[in-house]
């Protein structure tokens, strides 16, 4: 009697034992589990960081790159500007009545055209409209009938001789001639001047 006692005794230690031990071992292994599950979710939380961050990097070393390349390609090129043409038609003789002074090609190419006389001979011919003093642009005042250095008060009559003010000599002429098609054509590339008598020369001026 007392071996059956002791046995059934034995028996229930070894089944407590068990059952504790069953219990700790699936509480170890759970969390291990969730030990293992937060580890990859803080590598894979990391990661990502990681690789936005070097997504960034590569992002802006491109972007500094395409900047450099294109400041390098700017360099490059000449620093030239587009100046208007030297040679340009003005429209036909009778766009221009006696007495007009045109200023129209003023602010582009820096040419004033007059039918006006000089010497008693009707003329249409193409005016600088720098002053030969110091440069400025001359204005034509209607009301005077001159033109009018606004810098330091040079005038010159319609012809474009100068009669007051500091200004040295008159205003330069350019070459003027009748196109193939009829039109008046400014060439700049030739200067006429007054004091040396090149106004007499028929390359700068058209009769009318």
């Amino acid at each position: 009697m007392h071996n059956r006692v002791a046995f059934l005794v034995d028996v229930a230690s070894d089944a407590r034992y068990d059952g504790v031990m069953g219990r700790s071992g699936v509480h170890a292994e759970t969390t291990a589990w969730r030990a293992e599950a937060d580890h990859r979710r803080r590598r894979g939380i990391l990661g990502a960081m990681l690789g936005s961050f070097f997504g960034l990097g590569l992002t802006a070393l491109g972007m500094a790159g395409g900047l450099w390349t294109a400041a390098c390609g700017r360099f490059m090129l000449p620093n030239t500007l587009t100046e208007p043409p030297s040679k340009f038609k003005i429209g036909f003789p009778g766009f221009y009545p006696p007495g007009c002074v045109e200023a129209r090609f003023k602010a582009q190419h820096g040419v004033l055209v007059v039918n006006g006389e000089y010497q008693g001979q009707r003329q249409i011919y193409a005016l600088s409209s720098t002053c030969t003093h110091l440069g400025c642009i001359v204005i034509w005042q209607e009301n005077e009938q001159k033109f009018r250095c606004p810098c330091h008060g040079s005038g010159f009559h319609q012809d474009g001789v100068n009669f007051e003010g500091p200004a040295p000599r008159p205003l330069e002429r350019f070459a003027l001639r009748i196109a193939d098609d009829g039109q008046l054509e400014v060439d700049k590339n030739k200067v006429f001047r007054e004091e040396i008598g090149q106004w007499s020369d028929p390359g700068c001026f058209v009769l009318c």
